[in-house]
């Protein structure tokens, strides 16, 4: 797991609506970075609304919003469109960056253990040092809370 403190390890994945995206062409301002597990259901449709409802406030405060999850870029797309979403989806479909930032773990429900992505978020400074790390995110309040810490940059 990527801890506060440390650079953030650079990566370049696919986006949703084509292109690419490359976290150290982001330095300069930051980035919030948050895993999620799947696109379109309840809990990770509730985190990326939320994040929707105060990018405005990000962009004031000069942060990115980029999710990250292993759907890939159509099915980022589709989530997107149904939910009106005004944030950057990136898709890690090969697990790499999700491996390299600790947040591809073995999980268990109702007994069987299986692996997935654990709800992190990052939020990296404008000079690409880590600067707060939430783990085992409980999406009510979080979004808030990923906000109150950027503006304190």
């Amino acid at each position: 797991m990527i801890e506060k403190g440390q650079t953030a390890p650079d990566f370049t994945l696919p986006r949703d609506g084509g292109g690419k995206v490359t976290l150290s062409d982001l330095q300069g301002g930051p980035v919030v970075l948050y895993f999620y597990p799947k696109d379109d259901t309840s809990g990770c449709t509730r985190e990326a609304l939320d994040f929707t409802e105060a990018s405005d406030a990000f962009k004031a405060a000069g942060c990115t919003v980029l999710g990250i999850s292993k759907d890939t870029v159509a099915k980022h797309d589709k989530f997107r469109e149904k939910h009106d979403l005004g944030i950057t989806l990136l898709s890690d479909t090969e697990d790499d960056v999700c491996e390299t930032y600790g947040t591809w773990v073995e999980k268990s429900m109702y007994g069987r253990k299986f692996m997935g992505i654990e709800r992190t978020t990052f939020l990296i400074d404008q000079k690409g040092t880590v600067h707060h790390v939430w783990n085992k995110v409980k999406v009510a309040g979080h979004v808030s809370d990923v906000l109150a810490a950027a503006k304190a940059m």
